[in-house]
């Protein structure tokens, strides 16, 4: 082989290697981190209402609407998954406020936390719904003859929270800037519906008992 092409060959592989080694550079040092960091970020935030170790193995997040009739009848059964799991599992709830009342919901189930009733409350309003929210049917007519916040108060007030303390939470713009948070990482997400589960950054395919079991089983056996 002439020298010429073995310099031309050589010359040629340089560039082959040096583009490959660049690429993998750019993909870990541009995409993957910034783009892994932003799931990450988007799925659980420090201030997320959480039940469980926090160093748990496995971190179930849930996206769920408050006036969501399937969120309040699937609740029980993250009850008892939480207590068949009883710590090994971390639950995460972010707020997906799709429906009208959901956001006020939101608001003062996070004012009631602020005196250690957030699953108090949260347990109230799914087993009031009828009282506060909207039937979701063909015609969305509302069920509800009080005002929301009129229902939430007597809650409240049903927990023996201080009223005034309560009041001057709800009214805090810190509360549903959460709320608002949490709708624009849903959209980073790709969350459409609620409730939305994810097992260690897993979506859920399929709402049902059995399988969130078993996708919490198979991050556990990791």
């Amino acid at each position: 082989m002439k020298k010429e092409v073995k310099i031309l060959l050589g010359v040629g592989l340089l560039v082959i290697a040096g583009g490959l080694i660049g690429a993998n550079y750019y993909r870990k040092s541009v995409q993957s981190v910034p783009v892994a960091a932003t799931v990450n970020e988007a799925l659980v935030r420090p201030d997320s209402p959480s039940l469980g170790p926090a160093d748990a193995k496995v971190t179930v997040v849930e996206f769920l609407d408050p006036e969501c009739e399937t969120c309040a009848s699937f609740s029980p059964v993250v009850k008892s998954l939480m207590k068949e799991f009883d710590g090994k599992v971390r639950f995460v709830v972010r707020y997906a406020a799709f429906h009208k009342n959901a956001k006020p919901a939101a608001i003062h189930t996070e004012a009631a936390g602020e005196q250690g009733k957030y699953w108090e409350m949260q347990e109230k309003l799914f087993a009031k719904q009828g009282e506060w929210g909207e039937v979701h049917g063909a015609a969305h007519q509302p069920s509800a003859v009080t005002p929301p916040a009129v229902s939430f108060e007597k809650y409240a007030q049903e927990l023996g929270l201080n009223m005034d303390q309560f009041k001057a939470s709800v009214s805090d713009p810190k509360h549903a800037a959460k709320v608002d948070r949490d709708m624009k990482d849903l959209q980073t997400m790709g969350v459409k519906s609620t409730p939305t589960f994810f097992v260690n950054g897993r979506k859920l395919a399929r709402l049902n008992q059995q399988d969130l079991r078993a996708l919490i089983n198979e991050e556990l056996k990791k």
